[in-house]
């Protein structure tokens, strides 16, 4: 069973920087996708971006709502997929998911993706 597991997140100063991890179990996921979302309260889920484990032409997107500040990267070394987000504003309060897919295949919409982290609650206040 795909389990996946983020860490990081919690309180961030306006303007610093957010650094998240999601550790996945469970299966080789060589033929995976994976992806970032974020959702606000009242808003709904939002892509950051996706990475295709085994990279190659087109295996990383990033979503249009967070421009040049996102950057996603695997280790597979420790099949562990991260997040780094700089210049946080309070408008980028919200909880951040980690989820996967079983194909290479980079999906930009949440239904696409079949496992889900329990999320992490960022909020960027003073």
């Amino acid at each position: 069973q795909v389990q996946l597991v983020e860490s990081g997140g919690g309180l961030v100063q306006p303007g610093g920087s957010l650094n998240l991890s999601c550790a996945a179990s469970g299966d080789t996921f060589t033929d995976y996708a994976m992806g970032w979302f974020r959702q606000a309260p009242g808003k709904q889920r939002e892509i950051l971006g996706a990475i295709r484990w085994s990279g190659g032409s087109g295996g990383l997107y990033y979503g249009p709502s967070v421009g040049g500040r996102v950057t996603i990267s695997l280790d597979k070394s420790k099949n562990t997929v991260h997040l780094q987000m700089n210049n946080l504003q309070p408008d980028d309060t919200a909880v951040y998911y980690c989820a996967a897919r079983a194909s290479p295949r980079i999906i930009v919409t949440d239904r696409g993706y079949s496992y889900w982290g329990q999320g992490t609650q960022v909020t960027v206040s003073s």
